[in-house]
């Protein structure tokens, strides 16, 4: 074990055939195979089905079970994402943020016994049809941290989106997956990229970042620790329940999925589906990032542990 303790992992959906808030027997043992501690990842789904998941691994953390402390809270990825860089969200059940919704689930959870484990929300700025600072207010004030992601917005918007959460936080938020789920960096048009870097260089978010050798080119992982530094990057796994298993066909949310040498990409009927998640564990990100992106190895284990553990305040 480093001297940093053991990883966390605040962006993962499940392993071995089971995505977290499937049933809570799968819960326990997805949570179990990963490294560490980890924070359950729900992908967007129906209000129904979405608070059912919360309640379910809500169980899981509540049972007694040896594997339940490995669970430390829950991240809604969703619904309130962009249709144009869904990724591998069900564009059917996508919609505009709802401050009513965030409170359903919330409850939920405490009604299982697990006040405040939703520690962090997914959501894109420009699906705030009702109102940025509302919506961010609600997130706020149920403990939940305010995430950025899955979001076509130009660079000014997702600029002023993530200052709002600074401000109303009183401390950074953060960014979903950085460079997955938006558009591509260009120097004409940095669009969610160029502004989560200055925002995160202002203190005013942290970024996740997918290490696992598919999502993001091993030098611009590195451009990312060399330009923040390690207390601004949150190493992630985003893996998925086909962890574990090897290649074949898997399902994530309501979405068919299949791995080819170990790269999760949705079933479509032409050509080659979004990148669908992982198929790693954070312990094989930090290894990657170190051994193959160059990172300091004592960088990679401080964002694998430490700055996790700060971005969701456990």
């Amino acid at each position: 074990m480093s001297p940093h303790g053991s990883v966390l992992d605040i962006h993962v959906h499940g392993a071995v055939g089971e995505p977290f808030g499937g049933t809570v027997e799968g819960t326990l043992a997805a949570a179990a195979h990963h490294d560490g501690g980890v924070v359950a990842s729900l992908v967007s789904g129906m209000p129904d089905e979405m608070a059912r998941q919360v309640g379910v691994v809500a169980a899981a953390m509540t049972k007694g079970d040896p594997r339940s402390s490995a669970i430390r809270g829950i991240h809604c990825e969703g619904p309130f994402l962009s249709t144009v860089r869904r990724g591998a969200h069900d564009p059917h059940v996508l919609r505009d943020a709802d401050p009513a919704l965030v409170e359903r689930l919330v409850g939920v959870a405490a009604d299982a016994g697990a006040p405040g484990a939703i520690k962090h929300w997914t959501f894109a700025p420009e699906r705030t049809s009702g109102g940025l600072a509302p919506f961010v207010r609600t997130l706020v004030e149920h403990g939940v941290v305010p995430a950025v992601g899955h979001t076509d917005a130009p660079a000014a918007r997702v600029r002023a989106a993530l200052g709002l959460v600074a401000d109303t936080l009183g401390a950074p938020g953060l960014v979903t997956h950085l460079f997955n789920g938006m558009p591509a960096f260009h120097h004409r048009s940095g669009g969610p990229v160029a502004a989560a870097m200055s925002a995160a260089a202002a203190g005013e978010c942290r970024v996740e970042v997918i290490a696992d050798g598919v999502h993001v080119a091993p030098e611009v992982v590195r451009m990312v620790f060399e330009t923040l530094g390690p207390d601004r990057v949150v190493l992630v796994s985003d893996a998925m329940s086909a962890t574990g298993l090897g290649d074949g066909d898997h399902l994530l949310g309501t979405l068919q999925v299949r791995v080819r040498d170990g790269v999760a990409r949705l079933v479509v009927e032409e050509g080659e589906g979004s990148i669908a998640g992982s198929t790693s564990t954070l312990e094989r990100c930090v290894r990657w990032a170190v051994d193959v992106a160059g990172v300091d190895e004592q960088d990679a284990r401080t964002s694998a542990t430490r700055t996790p553990a700060a971005a969701l305040r456990l």
